[in-house]
């Protein structure tokens, strides 16, 4: 089977010609995993790059106390796991199934293989471990500096950018997010993402049933985010 239309959707991927597509393809493999089956755990050894089939993966940090922060939620076309691979250090974070995941795996030497026969595409991959690596600059900047309803809905808006779909009410957030999770999301306790969505629902700048978050009004959210 070929998944070279999945690959060109692919940021790093989306340079490579038809036949370089393909033979990447070629050395893809599919593994499943179901709801909150663990992919691989902080401290393992990195022998995988993933890419997002089907389905949805939580990237996150776990502290012995049994606390979670999640960095990133995941959806089809996303690469994740390929720190490890470049650097020979063990994985630095969990990755975890949020429901049934179809994923696509390319081994380490392959990988390095690819890599090494294609540097415009090591650059591109430099660029999105660079996106990542701004990503958690921002997420330790707002959890030191801003307050729990800013942080909320600076998360909300992040999550409408990277998936929002125009729904009949507002900006729907494509995957639907328990309390707990927005709130790992957020670096929040539980209680206080509860007391700020009721808030902003009770303002009329957004809706929150069953899971699912819909922004009402995203412009009137921006502007509590400043």
């Amino acid at each position: 089977m070929s998944y070279a239309q999945l690959l060109a959707g692919i940021s790093i991927f989306e340079n490579l010609q038809t036949d370089e597509l393909d033979q990447l393809s070629a050395l893809l493999r599919s593994r499943r995993y179901a709801r909150n089956e663990v992919i691989f755990h902080q401290g393992d050894v990195g022998t995988a790059l993933y890419i997002v089939r089907k389905g949805q993966v939580a990237i996150r940090l776990s502290s012995d106390e049994g606390k979670e922060a999640i960095l990133a939620l995941l959806d089809r076309g996303d690469v994740f796991g390929e720190l490890s691979l470049l650097d020979d250090e063990p994985r630095s974070t969990d990755a975890v199934a949020r429901d049934e995941v179809d994923l696509l795996t390319l081994q380490r030497e392959d990988f390095r293989r690819f890599l090494e026969e294609r540097p415009h595409l090591a650059m591109k991959l430099l660029s999105a471990l660079t996106r990542m690596v701004r990503r958690v600059t921002q997420l330790i900047h707002d959890a030191t500096f801003l307050d729990a309803r800013t942080r909320l809905v600076r998360v909300l808006l992040d999550l409408a950018e990277q998936q929002g779909k125009p729904g009949a009410d507002g900006l729907v957030i494509n995957q639907k997010l328990t309390q707990s999770e927005l709130a790992n999301l957020c670096g929040l306790t539980r209680e206080s993402t509860n007391k700020w969505l009721r808030f902003y629902v009770r303002e009329g700048l957004l809706s929150y049933e069953g899971g699912k978050i819909t922004l009402v009004k995203p412009e009137r959210l921006s502007q509590e985010a400043e």
